[in-house]
């Protein structure tokens, strides 16, 4: 039920995005204390498979923020789920950190690094596609739908940001987003 669930919620959000339809609801909110949430909420489902999951924030990034919570939320539990997912042995990192651009933009950018199954550099270009898995075989083995990182990808851009991804099949996963937030 929970997955079925999960589904449908994956795909009423990809029919809002497609349809413009998807509110951003910007309201302040305390990272540190989103995250923790966030960890507190995965942390079950990590130590199930005897996984590490950490997390770490720049000590210079000021906790307080302007943007939608809900949306970074949800992006960041994609990723997350989905380095516990092909996962097996190790765990999952995530980073947060500050940075800014050429334009003297600041920009926060986050990290979720994991211990995984990795992915071959000639199957990156998919991962961000509606309803596109790597490997048949792994969406047998490991579940899921193909929307959640197309749903997260489409979430960043609505919010002005980019996202991404570096990976080598055996080595693990390196999925980053940047959000401009205030």
């Amino acid at each position: 039920s929970e997955n079925l669930l999960a589904l449908l919620n994956d795909i009423l959000d990809f029919s809002k995005i497609e349809a413009g339809k998807l509110d951003i609801n910007f309201v302040n909110f305390n990272l540190k204390q989103l995250l923790d949430n966030i960890i507190s909420f995965m942390l079950p489902k990590t130590k199930e498979k005897g996984l590490y999951l950490n997390c770490y924030i720049e000590p210079d990034m000021y906790p307080n923020f302007y943007g939608d919570s809900l949306r970074l939320r949800q992006i960041l539990l994609n990723l997350i789920s989905n380095a516990i997912k092909f996962t097996n042995k190790g765990g999952i990192t995530i980073h947060v950190m500050a940075e800014k651009d050429e334009e003297k933009f600041t920009y926060i950018r986050f990290y979720v690094r994991d211990t995984g199954i990795g992915i071959s550099k000639d199957k990156l270009e998919i991962l961000f596609k509606p309803f596109s898995q790597v490997d048949g075989s792994a969406t047998r083995k490991y579940g899921g739908t193909g929307l959640g990182l197309a749903i997260s990808k489409q979430l960043v851009e609505i919010m002005g940001g980019n996202i991404g991804v570096e990976s080598e099949l055996g080595m693990g996963s390196n999925f980053w987003f940047n959000l401009n937030i205030e």
